[in-house]
């Protein structure tokens, strides 16, 4: 006959062999707060993912989905351009750039970017787009959200302006996002959006909420993606996540 033991206090439980098994098939176990392990796995032995020791993950399972993956980082001292060229193909459906502190050396100029399809150079592809913004001057003599009617592009090959006059004092800049969605399809335009926050200076000074989106008119895969001013070098870093 058999003992039923309701709690057992120890400071180590060492498996036989290489396997410890807690519970059998159909139980339900239930552990405390503090469990601790570099791999885990679930019942069918699959793995969820591995830890270092110290908090950086790899290994992890595709069933965990939209979690974003930095793939690359890129920063720009008093540089001319920030590209992307390579890491962007159709391991993620989605890939998005953010963008710290974009201080450009020139006053009152524009953040932009262009991409090129595969085997393609100049970043100079065909796109259309859109541009609104919502803004508000420091001295409160103007506030209000327009369309840019001179920032979009209909069917352009020019660098899109992602956010536009900002300032070049030491501490202006603009930060934000842009989303580029499934790059590598060779069935679809490239669709994209960009959401910025900018100090916007010069004779006017304020700030600007930059609402941009559009699409690369080509069903060639997109493997390329470079951003820079409209005129004179930039500080700032740029991150590439995949995504999906």
């Amino acid at each position: 006959m058999g003992h039923r033991v309701t709690t057992l206090n120890v400071n180590t439980i060492e498996p036989a062999g290489n396997t410890l098994t807690i519970g059998a098939s159909g139980d339900t176990v239930v552990l405390a707060d503090d469990v601790k392990s570099n791999t885990y796995k679930d019942a069918g032995g699959n793995t969820l993912f591995v830890s270092n020791g110290s908090g950086v993950l790899s290994s992890v399972n595709s069933g965990f989905g939209d979690a974003l993956k930095l793939l690359s980082t890129q920063t720009a001292s008093n540089s001319a351009s920030l590209s992307f060229t390579s890491g962007i193909d159709s391991t993620y459906k989605e890939y998005i750039f953010k963008f710290y502190n974009m201080n450009p050396a020139t006053q009152a100029v524009d953040f932009t970017f262009q991409v090129n399809a595969s085997g393609q150079s100049g970043f100079n592809e065909v796109m259309t787009t859109t541009y609104f913004q919502a803004y508000h001057y420091e001295d409160d003599g103007d506030a209000g959200i327009q369309y840019q009617t001179g920032r979009d592009q209909a069917q352009g090959t020019a660098y899109q302006i992602l956010a536009n006059h900002i300032g070049n004092g030491s501490d202006e800049s603009v930060c934000g996002e842009l989303h580029l969605f499934n790059p590598a399809s060779t069935t679809y335009v490239k669709n994209f959006y960009c959401r910025s926050q900018g100090y916007f200076g010069g004779d006017e000074e304020g700030t600007a909420d930059n609402f941009v989106a559009g699409y690369v008119n080509s069903t060639s895969d997109v493997d390329a993606v470079q951003f820079k001013m409209s005129s004179g070098n930039f500080d700032g870093t740029i991150k590439m996540y995949g995504l999906g």
